[in-house]
């Protein structure tokens, strides 16, 4: 596979944002530390906004969807069409994450990256195809070279357009039947757990669908063999969504904009993204710890703390989108609570 381009340059956050918000919250109004995680929280952001007063009013999110060569092995409770139809479901307005980007005022993309049919024109949905479905995992690798950078291209086309909208917080969302199964074999190869450690039920497969699933991801796994470099990985096992996902990311990061990740498959393509290009990281945000089964590996993998815990497992972007009024409470009050000096009130010293 001819490489992909190099990982683009991510500064760090400014530290002096960072410094200055931790030392205004020790001048709030309240205890040091006694609104718990939602201090640093605001720290963090005024630290990757670079300026005192930080802010996520204005989100972007983009689901990236794309079809499964991996669905052949019985690996899925649903058949690969619904994959187009919940794209059609989503520019409909219809699906969970319309609802959510809907509540949340938030801008909603959506791009196929590639399902196994071309689809018909739909407002609200780009076509930028990296081909028609990867091919299947247990047998050949997902994509070739030239399609990795293509479903690269398209997520950095999404953090492009998120930027030129003065984007403040961005969220990446996904589709694809059997991108769970794909997203698992990716985890193991970067991470080396076991098959029977990261394979989860998905979209809700019985038992014999379960061994089937771990059975398809150990096959994919003999046949890549164990080159852990990050790109390959995902050419070989991945999914155009979940390359796509990545692409963003690096993307965001790049032209420093704050991710929030979401759940299993989308903490999985920041996996692949931290790797190949560390200075990633201070930039992403974990929404929620999936009830998919690897995903609490994955989140080690990533040294990542997530936000809330309610057994989601949707996918979409929609466990990220349900984090965001914290990280908008967390930005009001960093900017809006009085000091002690300003309320007239005694800091105890």
């Amino acid at each position: 596979m001819r490489s992909p381009d190099p990982a683009p340059a991510i500064a760090a956050p400014d530290d002096h944002f960072r410094q200055q918000a931790l030392a205004r919250q020790n001048t709030l109004t309240k205890p040091p530390g006694s609104l718990g995680r939602l201090e640093s929280l605001a720290a963090d952001i005024a630290a990757q906004q670079g300026r005192a007063e930080p802010s996520v009013g204005r989100v972007h999110i983009t689901v990236f969807a794309g079809d499964h060569g991996v669905c052949a092995e019985g690996v899925s409770a649903f058949p690969q069409a619904v994959t187009a139809q919940m794209v059609a479901n989503f520019a409909a307005g219809g699906a969970a994450i319309n609802v959510l980007a809907r509540a949340l005022g938030a801008t909603l993309d959506v791009v196929n990256v590639g399902t196994v049919e071309p689809l018909p024109a739909m407002d609200g949905v780009r076509e930028q195809r990296a081909g028609d479905g990867t091919a299947n995992i247990c047998r050949e690798p997902a994509m070739d070279g030239p399609q990795l950078t293509r479903a690269l291209a398209a997520g950095d086309q999404a953090a492009a357009r998120a930027a030129a909208q003065a984007c403040e917080l961005f969220i990446g969302g996904e589709m694809g039947i059997g991108n769970t199964t794909a997203a698992a074999a990716v985890a193991c190869a970067l991470t080396g757990a076991a098959p029977a450690d990261m394979v989860g039920r998905g979209t809700g497969v019985d038992d014999a669908g379960l061994a089937r699933k771990r059975q398809a991801v150990q096959n994919a796994l003999d046949r890549h063999g164990n080159d852990a470099s990050p790109m390959t990985v995902l050419a070989s096992l991945g999914g155009f969504e979940i390359a796509a996902l990545a692409g963003a990311m690096l993307g965001c990061g790049h032209r420093r904009i704050p991710v929030l990740v979401d759940g299993f498959i989308t903490s999985v393509a920041a996996l692949a993204a931290v790797r190949h290009a560390p200075a990633l990281r201070p930039w992403l945000h974990f929404s929620h710890r999936s009830a998919e089964a690897g995903h609490g590996a994955v989140l080690k993998a990533l040294d990542a703390d997530p936000l809330l815990d309610i057994g989601m497992r949707l996918g979409e972007g929609s466990g990220a989108a349900m984090a965001v009024p914290l990280l908008r409470l967390a930005c009001e009050l960093h900017n809006g609570m009085a000091s002690f000096s300003d309320a007239g009130v005694s800091d105890g010293s």
